[in-house]
């Protein structure tokens, strides 16, 4: 299939530090190559991918300081795509309903991988004027706020399998990993590693929309003699600040549609200890790659059970359920029952899945 993929421009294609969205688009779009599948890539200038690459800027930008608005370029991006529509046999976004008003107008097979949280009053509107557009969900969770939207599908992210290898865990810390925002709830990890006695590595980015709330709740909280802030690190250091880990501490309180953290963890061999939030319950599998719990007291208790679990059990879950061949085969799958017009079955469980 001739295959574009129109990936957001706000970091580059894969990203040089922190990116999930970018992150996926890049394994997703070199696995369909290797698969063999004729596939061009529309990202930022400095995006490094096996396909056909279309830029849009020098570079993506969150690093671009000469960016003062991030819009006109994603304009000129959907400018670029659709003078090469009809080039294609299917267009797949990564950018959330932006595309839409031109995808109406264009008649090219189309569907819209949508990452982020739809728990938000301003999408109803949008996702209500354009109930045509096909929509892939990352979780079954993600699709609880708007369930009547036209769901091709449910594709959990994957990862390539010699990206993370089997880690120790003998550093014996605790690991965060993202973003210090208050959904991610950093504080609820310091908490928690404060009461178990554990060490606590933080290595995370601070967003601009962010950095009151770091300097004002999270910077004072550093300050504690359980915690160790490393900063933002990159793809190559992954695999050793999670691999080294005792456990993934995953805090969070939102509506969280994937959490490709909790699969990096898996893939190195540790656990996770996540609250019961978004999709959490699809990613984790209780007793096996970690521990879902409800509450700061319950988190603790589960630091002392994590040496419990077999780091290598974790590993083949990883392998099992969530590599880059999975979800590169799952979104050809997509692609094909568009082109082809083959009704989508209905959604199975989670737990009917699990029991296939």
């Amino acid at each position: 299939m001739r295959i574009a993929q129109v990936a957001p421009l706000y970091e580059c294609v894969p990203p040089k530090l922190y990116g999930g969205t970018e992150r996926v688009v890049a394994y997703l779009t070199d696995e369909l190559v290797r698969q063999g599948h004729d596939v061009t890539l529309f990202s930022s200038g400095d995006s490094t991918t096996l396909a056909h690459h279309v830029p849009v800027g020098e570079t993506a930008v969150r690093l671009d300081s000469s960016c003062i608005d991030p819009l006109a370029r994603h304009i000129l991006l959907l400018e670029k795509v659709f003078a090469r529509a009809k080039e294609f046999d299917v267009l797949h976004f990564h950018i959330d309903y932006l595309h839409f008003p031109m995808s109406r107008r264009h008649a090219v097979p189309n569907l819209t991988t949508l990452h982020g949280r739809l728990d938000i009053p301003d999408l109803v509107p949008i996702y209500d004027e354009y109930p045509e557009m096909p929509v892939v969900s990352i979780s079954d969770a993600q699709r609880v706020p708007l369930p009547h939207l036209n769901w091709l599908g449910t594709v959990h992210h994957g990862l390539p399998g010699g990206l993370y290898r089997l880690g120790s865990g003998s550093g014996g810390y605790l690991a965060f990993l993202g973003r210090l925002s208050p959904e991610k709830r950093p504080d609820r990890a310091i908490r928690i590693a404060e009461r178990a006695g554990v060490k606590l590595l933080i290595a995370a980015k601070v967003d601009r929309a962010d950095r009151t709330y770091f300097e004002e709740c999270i910077r004072p909280m550093l300050r504690s003699p359980w915690v160790e802030f490393i900063g933002e690190i990159g793809e190559g250091e992954k695999n050793e600040f999670l691999g080294n880990a005792k456990a993934l501490l995953f805090p969070i309180d939102w509506p969280e549609p994937f959490g490709l953290v909790m699969v990096e963890a898996m893939g190195s061999g540790t656990a996770t200890i996540a609250f019961d939030c978004g999709s959490v319950r699809e990613i984790i599998d209780e007793g096996v790659t970690g521990f879902i719990v409800n509450s700061e007291e319950e988190a603790v208790e589960a630091v002392g059970r994590v040496d419990s679990l077999d780091r290598m059990l974790c590993r083949r879950q990883f392998e099992r359920r969530f590599t880059v061949e999975q979800m590169a085969g799952a979104y050809a799958l997509q692609y094909a029952r568009l082109l082809h017009h083959i009704p989508t079955k209905p959604r199975l469980t989670n737990k009917d899945e699990r029991a296939a």
